[in-house]
């Protein structure tokens, strides 16, 4: 299993509408989440940070991330989510939301 996490700045002024897309997510994006191997999905917010954490149990991280970039559904959704999110300014080049890297782990 690979943990991933990751950051992305939220304005103050799109905090209520960020929040009530994800207060009731599609079931068609949860869908694909789980059609890439993606569980234990959390999104977290401090202030204007949002932080969020999942699961990968699959075998081909790049392909499962790609076939769900390449999901209709999911580009729909993520037309509505990307204006209202500011990626942060030392991202890695190609980052929408900037990965953190994992320091310590206990099971």
């Amino acid at each position: 299993m690979k943990r991933v996490a990751q950051v992305i700045g939220l304005p103050a002024e799109n905090r209520a509408e960020y929040e009530r897309y994800h207060s009731a997510v599609w079931p068609s994006v949860i869908d694909r989440l789980k059609k890439s191997h993606i569980h234990n999905f959390s999104i977290f917010r401090q202030g204007e940070i949002l932080f969020c954490y999942f699961e990968y149990t699959g075998s081909d991280y790049e392909a499962d991330m790609a076939a769900m970039d390449a999901d209709s559904e999911i580009q729909r959704w993520y037309t509505l989510q990307m204006p209202l999110q500011r990626p942060l300014e030392d991202r890695a080049e190609g980052e929408w939301w900037m990965r953190i890297n994992e320091v310590f782990h206990s099971d």
